[in-house]
């Protein structure tokens, strides 16, 4: 493609009148003229003042678009030259628009077997300070919760006493569908969304509803644990595939095993490390699914959390062939004992999720999705979760900064953008299982970064979770770890 002018801008057309505000409707006419080929790799943007004054806007909106395309991976900045198109696009893009035959896979042959390993954990038995995966719940706005329970308890009709749907609640569905496609840029309809009872549950299905005994599926290395266990208990053969700066290395993958069924992503805060997968690399794992017949689950576990630009866009709205499981859950930005997530389904391949569900508990509670519902349509979700991004983005500063006195730097602070939990490494001849240990028997749960690991090389370092651990008590908690690690 012929490159265009320096400094041309795309035609976009912004509607004040849009609910979305002038920075998103920014981003998202660049990121679909990035997509589409219209701004061609190693483009040269305007200059955000130039722009700002051709579109009649204040031009901190062109600067906030341009920092989160930024963020993503669409563009990249050269000081002293300018913004421009990222150069990694060039040839992905064109692979990302190939439309191969659609291969639906073989459902559910029989009971797996029990591959779980039972290892001592004595870290996740302390609920002390840094717990990993805990949100602030003296926070959570208990009286209106409690009041919209008495509220819908007592009106509950007599039909939802009786069996349910499989797929959940019909209202919190859309209600779902309405904050997906206007937080994350998920593209759904309510019929595409199953209520689950939590993440983990939703990673059991998927599981049992995509994959047969013996199948390959790619796994982030490091991982989440609970994936692995998800996929394990369905007989999967995994294959753990090494994480970089840009996130799950697809070209490594392909080389381990072009053909795997699946692959299992945290694109926007990778578990555990918190990197962001880069745009052009999530084309990269579009591309093969597409070309494979392979499908991509991916676990947008704590997204809304960012602190140096907006949340990252879901993977599954770059999705143009449908093959993206979407999971995710309200644990992290409500409570956990809430139990309530959620999994986005191709439309083809609902009616084997919902027999798959039906097998395994065949509905989820009525109560607390009506609850759930009447929380999220008069506005108290979005409420609750604009005052958390502020307490948890205190909350980390505060960490690191003790991280950097109590250990200066004899350890390295990663994954600090986002989520509710950084990682610090340790020393090679640190053992990391050793100092979580002594640290649980000081009062304190940190999870040892090597427990994350299945098939590569460990590396030694710890997750220290900031979300239920107040400012006031994470100096003497810190001082407290550094004794454990010795």
């Amino acid at each position: 493609m012929k490159r265009a002018p320096d400094g041309l801008a795309p035609i976009i057309a912004l509607d004040r009148r849009r609910a979305a505000p002038l920075y998103a409707q920014v981003y998202a006419g660049y990121r679909a003229a990035i997509l589409d080929g219209r701004l061609p790799p190693g483009q040269r943007l305007p200059s955000t003042r130039s722009l700002a004054r051709e579109l009649a806007i204040s031009r901190i909106p062109v600067v906030n678009a341009f920092q989160q395309l930024v963020a993503e991976g669409y563009l990249v900045g050269r000081v002293g030259a300018g913004t421009f198109v990222s150069p990694a696009f060039a040839a992905r893009v064109a692979t990302a628009r190939a439309t191969p035959k659609r291969v639906v896979p073989p459902g559910p042959r029989r009971v797996p077997r029990d591959r779980t390993p039972a290892v001592a954990e004595p870290w996740l038995d302390c609920w002390g300070a840094f717990r990993v995966g805990q949100p602030a719940l003296e926070t959570f706005p208990a009286e209106v919760w409690a009041r919209l329970v008495a509220r819908c308890a007592r009106r509950l009709p007599r039909r939802q006493m009786n069996y349910g749907d499989p797929m959940g609640f019909l209202p919190l569905r859309e209600a779902i569908a309405d904050v997906l496609g206007t937080v994350r840029s998920v593209r759904c309809t309510a019929d595409q969304i199953m209520v689950v009872s939590g993440s983990q549950q939703a990673l059991a299905i998927a599981a049992r509803s995509l994959l047969a005994p013996g199948d390959a599926v790619w796994i982030e290395e490091p991982c989440y644990a609970g994936a692995r266990d998800a996929l394990a208990l369905a007989d999967a053969h995994l294959v753990g595939v090494p994480v970089d700066g840009d996130g799950l290395d697809v070209a490594a993958g392909i080389a381990r095993h072009r053909r795997a069924r699946a692959a299992y992503v945290t694109p926007s805060h990778q578990y555990p490390l918190g990197v962001i997968m880069s745009a052009p690399r999530r084309l990269e794992l579009l591309a093969w699914a597409r070309r494979t017949g392979a499908w991509v689950i991916e676990d947008d576990y704590d997204s809304e959390h960012h602190y140096e630009h907006q949340p990252i866009a879901s993977l599954q709205g770059l999705d143009t062939d449908q093959r993206v499981i979407y999971v995710g859950t309200f644990s992290k930005v409500m409570f956990p004992a809430l139990r309530i997530g959620y999994l986005v389904v191709p439309a083809d391949l609902t009616p084997r999720f919902r027999r798959v569900r039906a097998t395994m508990d065949n509905f989820p509670t009525p109560l607390y999705q009506r609850v759930l519902n009447d929380f999220i349509r008069e506005g108290h979700f979005m409420r609750h979760l604009r005052r958390m991004r502020g307490v948890y983005a205190e909350r980390r500063r505060v960490l690191v900064r003790a991280i950097e006195r109590e250990l200066g730097d004899t350890v390295q602070v990663i994954g600090d953008r986002a989520g509710m939990h950084v990682v610090i490494t340790l020393p090679p001849e640190i053992r990391d299982r050793d100092v979580a240990i002594r640290a649980a028997a000081r009062g304190i749960s940190v999870i040892p970064l090597s427990s994350c690991y299945a098939t590569a090389r460990p590396r030694s370092g710890l997750l220290l979770g900031y979300g239920a651990t107040p400012v006031s008590r994470i100096p003497e908690a810190m001082t407290e770890l550094r004794r454990a690690i010795g």
